[in-house]
């Protein structure tokens, strides 16, 4: 018998087929091992020289079998591997036992070489034991562990329900973006030349009545801030640069004539705003006081005599910083300044500064430094302002909430210059809204992108059999459908910012306030987690441009930045979180304030009984009670550990600056406790009014996902404070795991009901 001949008639050999081929085929035997099975071949005394020798030869590490041998083996194997039930291929001893049996059926294997079969599985151990599977998937080289990805709702349904009312509006954007005028541009064209052809666009949108959509009629708009938000949210499918810029013109410019200044600012100023005849910054944040807007020292100065305000930058760092449209575009701006008469300082008010006329030079005064080259939005031209004693009349003051009369004096309904500053800001909160909604749809369409590439990207899979896609994989799935749930989360919750937002009323409007923060911190935080998650599911894909998950992770992650810095939001909502208990300050005792606080977490108390905190079962998993429960808990029990440090230091005799500063870690994640808790109660209660019981029934398993991730998150917090045991965390940690693989085959149709245009979305594995 020749050691080589890939196919020996000797029955006792072919038993030993697949532990050879096993061996060999991906080199997963050490050469310790190996050396292993041929001290344990040497023992079995039945064997002839002739048989010996030819397993000797075929189980040296140091000449592995020829690629001929091993695809002979690997014949032999899917020959007869077919004949036998699932049953007989459970060991590799059955398996050859029968191969031996099939090939020379007049010899039936000695009970010696069933015991010698025995000894080499055992001498694999592992391998030995999982290697049945692997040789059953030789045999059935086309059979792959694809689910279905049939689609057991409708997308179209799930897509109205996400679009709600907006839905015209909706439309007519993308109807738009798809037209040969708005083709992205090139990676390598100019800056210059992007900035300009980002302009053509936010002309051409003002040409379709997009721009003035907020304003009055009577200055050519539609009076209508939602439908504002809802173009706003849509065009961010398209080139960010192109949403920052169009935010800039006709939010932050437009709307700050809009809401801070009066008729006679409208009748100048918003019909040519509108329609962006004239383009105009916002120029608020200084370089040396960033987030601190109340502590800008840019100077308007009134000059009664001359009944003119002469604004002035008083050194270099309190030039205004990181401005929009300024280093190309803006004509003119609105400034923040403390307005000063006669040495008296009133505090930060606004006033419209002419930048350039009208063929774009620099007036007299004013000193305009471009940015320079950024991460991303390199089609926004951001610049610095410096004023040298530029004079403006005193109608150019903004003077909604404050005005200098004809005789030179300051008026104003609002004493305070901390409250009456902090009133305007509050008119402009809806910047903040924009910005949610715009870094939603960024990642939106990066979870859109990453999806679709691993439904179509197939790797790896049974060996000779056919590759699987990547989406098949559980780990890839808990990579990409979390973020799934947090941007169906997130629409909804934003949905219900926009709905209080333009029903506030001056008695909750610091709330809307502290709401808005908190969603667009969340957002925009969000957003940058799930880009850079996209960018490493797409592997090498993801790093190409054409692919656009670059530029949206580039783009977005000032987003974290813009409208205020996300750590100092998150902040400001644990300020107003504890705001509700501020009277108690300061007539209520240190332990009286505990017991406060307590009242409104007494309760949950009861949830945790031994019972409660080893609950485990798949029904109280998934149940939305112990989820809006659990994050309520979470809440109040922050929020009371804060209080509780903050009052602790007034009572020591700290001052309130340096308490809360001594309390800020506790603070931030109170503001992050009360975000996480809105987003859930929100998204429950929009599943709870879907009609279509496919599409209720797909959006409560995402819900599921979203609250159970959430917890995992937070989980070490639960374990510390005795809310749930590690028996019930890990059993979260499994119905994750089972809810990522009941919605894989959802995940296609989840992102196409986001509805973004095909023309948006790069092809990300072309046809040869």
């Amino acid at each position: 018998m020749h050691p080589t001949d890939p196919a020996p008639e000797n029955p006792n050999l072919i038993a030993f087929i697949p532990f050879l081929y096993l061996a060999w085929a991906d080199a997963d035997l050490t050469d310790q091992e190996i050396n292993d099975l041929r001290e344990a071949i040497t023992a079995f005394s039945w064997l002839t020289d002739s048989e010996r020798n030819y397993l000797y030869a075929h189980l040296n590490p140091e000449q592995t079998p020829s690629p001929n041998t091993l695809k002979g083996w690997q014949r032999i194997i899917r020959q007869h591997t077919n004949e036998l039930s699932s049953e007989l291929k459970s060991t590799l001893v059955t398996t050859g036992l029968k191969l031996a049996n099939v090939h020379s059926p007049r010899t039936s294997p000695s009970a010696a070489i069933k015991e010698a079969l025995e000894r080499v599985e055992s001498q694999l151990g592992v391998l030995g034991r999982e290697s049945p599977y692997h040789i059953q998937r030789q045999a059935h080289p086309t059979q792959t562990n694809e689910r279905n990805t049939t689609k057991s709702f409708d997308p179209q349904i799930i897509k109205a329900v996400l679009e709600g009312d907006e839905r015209a509006t909706i439309e007519r954007v993308k109807a738009l973006l798809v037209q040969e005028e708005f083709d992205f541009v090139s990676p390598y064209i100019t800056v210059r030349q992007y900035r300009e052809q980002v302009f053509k666009w936010c002309k051409l949108l003002a040409d379709q009545g997009l721009g003035n959509t907020a304003y009055p009629t009577e200055y050519g708009g539609e009076d209508d801030i939602k439908k504002y938000f809802a173009i706003m949210e849509t065009l961010s499918y398209h080139d960010l640069s192109m949403v920052i810029k169009f935010g800039v013109q006709f939010g932050l410019w437009g709307m700050s004539i809009l809401y801070l200044g009066t008729k006679k600012h409208h009748d100048l100023y918003l019909r040519p705003i509108g329609r962006l005849e004239l383009p105009g910054c916002f120029a608020m944040t200084e370089t040396g006081h960033g987030s601190n807007v109340k502590g800008l020292e840019t100077t308007a100065t009134y000059d009664q005599q001359e009944g003119m305000i002469t604004i002035h930058t008083p050194h270099e760092s309190a030039g205004k910083e990181y401005i929009g449209n300024a280093a190309a575009h803006g004509q003119m701006a609105t400034v923040f300044a403390k307005l000063v008469i006669e040495e008296v300082d009133y505090g930060v008010n606004a006033f419209i500064v002419p930048l350039r006329d009208q063929q774009g030079e620099l007036l007299p005064g004013v000193r305009i430094e471009d940015n320079g080259h950024k991460m991303g939005l390199n089609g926004v031209d951001n610049g610095r302002i410096w004023f040298d004693q530029v004079k403006v009349a005193r109608d150019a003051m903004l003077d909604r909430y404050a005005s200098i009369d004809d005789d030179g004096k300051f008026n104003s309904l609002i004493s305070s210059d901390n409250r009456r500053f902090f009133t305007m800001l509050g008119t402009l909160v809806g910047g903040r809204v924009g910005i949610a909604r715009s870094a939603l749809s960024a990642a939106k369409s990066g979870l859109t992108i990453a999806i679709r590439y691993a439904e179509q990207r197939h790797q790896f899979g049974p060996e000779n059999g056919q590759e699987v896609p990547i989406l098949n994989y559980r780990t890839h799935q808990r990579r990409l459908l979390p973020l799934l749930a947090n941007a169906y989360a997130g629409h909804f919750a934003l949905r219900f910012l926009t709905r209080r937002f333009l029903s506030r009323t001056k008695e909750d409007m610091k709330e809307v306030e502290a709401l808005a923060a908190g969603l667009k911190a969340w957002s925009s935080w969000n957003t940058t987690r799930t880009l850079q998650e996209c960018r490493e599911a797409l592997g090498g894909k993801g790093y190409l441009s054409e692919n656009r998950i670059a530029r949206l992770k580039n783009d977005t992650d000032i987003y974290t930045t813009f409208e205020g810095d996300n750590t100092v939001l998150m902040q400001l909502v644990a300020k107003s979180r504890l705001a509700e208990f501020k009277k108690e300050f300061a007539d209520i005792n240190f332990f009286g304030m505990v017991n406060y606080i307590a009242d409104k977490a007494r309760i949950n108390i009861a949830e945790k009984n031994p019972i409660a905190v080893r609950e485990t079962s798949r029904e109280h998993l998934l149940d939305f009670n112990f989820h809006i429960k659990a994050f309520r808990y979470r809440e109040m029990r922050i929020l009371k550990s804060a209080a509780t440090r903050f009052k602790h230091h007034i009572d020591e005799g700290m001052d309130s600056f340096d308490a809360f500063n001594q309390t800020q870690y506790h603070m931030f994640k109170v503001g992050f406790a009360y975000i996480e808790r809105v987003v859930l109660e929100q998204f429950v209660e929009e599943i709870q009014q879907i009609e279509d019981e496919a599409s209720q029934e797909v959006l409560t398993q995402v819900c599921q996902l979203f609250a159970l991730s959430q917890i995992e998150q937070h989980k070490g917090w639960y374990l510390e404070n005795g809310y749930m045991d590690g028996v019930k965390t890990k059993a979260i940690r499994r119905e994750i795991n089972e809810l990522c693989w009941e919605l894989r085959k959802e995940a296609s149709g989840l992102v196409k009901a986001f509805g973004i245009p095909e023309k948006l979305l790069p092809a990300l594995i072309k046809d040869d």
